[in-house]
């Protein structure tokens, strides 16, 4: 599906306890490949720095349910800056779409002082976007989000299916590589977040393994999760 000149896909998340996760898995496995990117069976660490507006128009509008929604984040995996990607992540209704653009570590670094000039030429249309959220809407470091991602793919509507463990936000810093990062978990232990993505519809097979015992759909934010965890722990 096309919707302003962006193709969206439909995004399923879960909420799943230990048991179901051992079962859930069990049945994806047999029929869905684990993702190539993966460096072991577990999964990869995915780590990202979430920005936001002077008024927090990301996490308010997320919790108010607004139909149109956006928010920028700049990910990387294991900790490693050999791959650094900007993404804008956009929300219609039901519907999701994920852009992105490589970054490299000194475009980074100065991203993260809010030196946003850094983009000022950039041709990108990502990039562009980004550079005016920066320097005209005032758009600065809000959380770093952290977890494990154990990812299975299966290429018929190019479904992927992710367990999202260990979901953690950073409480002492807003950049991915400081070695000092402290991480605190948001969730109770053992809960994972289960995400369903596919293009135009679910062929029966994968949705039949992939139903959680509970069938109970959320609306889950790991940005809204780990900024609320900040808020809790570290407002006055």
């Amino acid at each position: 599906m096309q919707f302003l000149g962006r193709k969206l896909r439909h995004e399923l998340k879960y909420y799943i306890n230990p048991h179901e996760y051992v079962a859930l898995r069990q049945r994806i496995s047999s029929l869905l490949t684990l993702d190539k990117h993966s460096g072991a069976s577990d999964g990869y660490c995915v780590r990202s720095l979430y920005f936001d507006g002077p008024h927090d128009h990301a996490l308010y509008d997320k919790n108010n349910g607004v139909f149109s929604r956006e928010k920028y984040r700049i990910r990387v995996y294991n900790g490693s800056d050999r791959v650094i990607k900007l993404e804008r992540k956009s929300k219609y209704g039901d519907y999701v779409c994920k852009e992105s653009a490589s970054l490299s570590r000194d475009v980074y670094d100065r991203l993260l002082v809010g030196d946003g000039s850094v983009l000022r030429d950039a041709t990108v249309p990502l990039l562009k976007d980004f550079y005016m959220a920066v320097e005209m809407r005032g758009f600065r470091p809000a959380v770093i989000v952290d977890y494990i991602r154990e990812a299975y793919i299966y290429e018929y509507e190019d479904v992927r299916i992710t367990f999202d463990k260990k979901l953690s936000g950073a409480v002492n810093t807003y950049d991915l590589f400081d070695p000092n990062l402290a991480l605190v978990e948001a969730l109770e232990t053992g809960r994972t977040i289960m995400e369903v993505k596919f293009n135009a519809f679910l062929p029966e097979s994968v949705r039949l393994l992939a139903q959680p015992h509970a069938h109970n759909r959320s609306a889950i934010s790991k940005y809204v999760i780990c900024r609320e965890l900040g808020i809790k722990h570290f407002t006055p």
